[in-house]
C-alpha cells in the first residue's frame, strides 16, 4: 500500500465518512437495493452449486476461496496460481475513547484525517523491514485516524475518538499496544492521559472477523512491485478467469486494498464486457 500512496503522491487528505464508516456500507446496500438487488449474508458458500443461476458471478474473495469454491470450473493451471498468492504481513489495530482531541506538539497535525507515525525514513524502513522477517519493531510504522476531528458525531463533545495500526507478521497475537502508544506519546506528549478506554484487534482477530483478511492482512495481499501488476496473477484482465462466468473483484486485484471501490468498477465493466460479448 506504501507505494501505491507513493505513486499518488499522497496528495489529498484522506475523506473520513461521516456517521462512520459503515454509512458506506448503507448507501452501497441502498443503491443496490434500489436497483431492485438484494443482499443475503450469514450464508457461507462452499461451492458454485449453492449460487443461484446467473450468467456471471463476481468473486469479492480472496483468491484462496475462489479456487477452493470455484474449483470444479476453472483449469488446474490457474488454480495452482491462485494457490501461490502471497497475502504477507498481518494488522494489529487500537480503537480510543479520548478525553480530548490528541495533544500534538505540532498543532497543525491535529488538522490531519490520518497522520503516519514513524520518524526518520530508516526508522520507518527497519519497522515494515522487521514485520515481513517476522519480528516485531520496538518503533513501529504508526498509522493514525482522527476521524472525531473531522466528524463532531464521533464522539461527546468536548471529547474524541481515533484509532491507529501498525503492521505485524502475519498470524501474529503479539499485543502491540504499549509500543504503539509510546510512539504516539513521542509525537503528542500527555497522550496516554487522554485515553478514557481501548479495544484491540490482532491479526487473528481480523482473520476471524472477515475470511479475506488471511493472517490477518486487511489490503488483500502483498503490493510490492511484482504482485502490484499481477494481482490475483498475471492475466490482461486480472479481473476474470479462464470460465467466461466468473470473475473476482476483491482487494486482491487491482488497484489492491482501500476504501476507494475500484476494484469492484473494474470488475464490474469486465463482466459487462463479457456479457454484451
Amino acid at each position: 500500500m506504501t507505494m501505491m500512496f507513493l505513486i499518488a503522491a499522497h496528495e489529498e487528505a484522506w475523506p473520513v465518512a461521516a456517521g462512520g464508516s459503515q454509512s458506506i456500507a448503507h448507501a452501497l446496500a441502498s443503491l443496490l437495493r434500489a436497483h431492485g438487488g438484494t443482499i443475503e449474508t450469514s450464508r457461507p458458500v462452499n461451492h458454485l452449486d449453492e449460487l443461484p443461476k446467473a450468467d456471471v458471478v463476481l468473486f469479492d474473495t480472496s483468491p484462496r476461496d475462489l479456487a477452493r469454491i470455484a474449483a470444479d470450473a476453472l483449469p488446474e493451471r490457474y488454480l495452482r496460481r491462485l494457490k501461490r498468492y502471497r497475502y504477507g504481513p498481518g494488522a494489529f489495530k487500537l480503537d480510543w475513547a479520548l478525553s480530548e482531541p490528541i495533544p500534538w506538539a505540532h498543532p497543525e497535525v491535529h488538522d490531519a484525517s490520518t497522520v503516519h507515525l514513524g520518524g526518520s525514513f530508516d526508522e520507518i524502513a527497519a519497522s515494515e523491514r522487521a514485520m515481513f522477517n517476522g519480528e516485531h519493531s520496538d518503533n513501529p510504522y504508526v498509522l493514525l485516524v482522527q476521524q472525531s476531528n473531522l466528524d463532531p458525531s464521533r464522539a461527546p463533545a468536548g471529547q474524541s475518538a481515533g484509532y491507529a495500526y501498525c503492521h505485524v507478521p502475519a498470524g501474529s497475537t503479539v499485543d502491540m499496544t504499549e509500543r504503539m502508544e509510546a510512539q504516539i506519546e513521542r509525537f503528542a506528549p500527555g497522550f496516554r492521559d487522554t485515553i478514557l478506554a481501548r479495544n484491540t484487534t490482532t491479526a487473528p482477530d481480523f482473520a476471524a472477523y472477515n475470511r479475506n483478511n488471511i493472517g490477518g492482512a486487511v489490503t488483500g495481499g502483498v503490493t510490492d512491485m511484482w504482485q502490484l501488476f499481477t494481482r490475483p496473477v498475471a492475466r490482461l484482465d486480472p479481473y476474470s478467469t479462464p470460465n467466461p462466468a466468473l470473475f473476482i473483484c476483491s482487494a486482491s486485484t487491482p488497484p489492491g486494498g482501500g476504501v476507494h471501490g475500484m476494484c469492484g468498477a473494474h470488475a464490474a465493466r469486465s463482466a459487462l464486457r463479457r456479457l454484451k460479448r
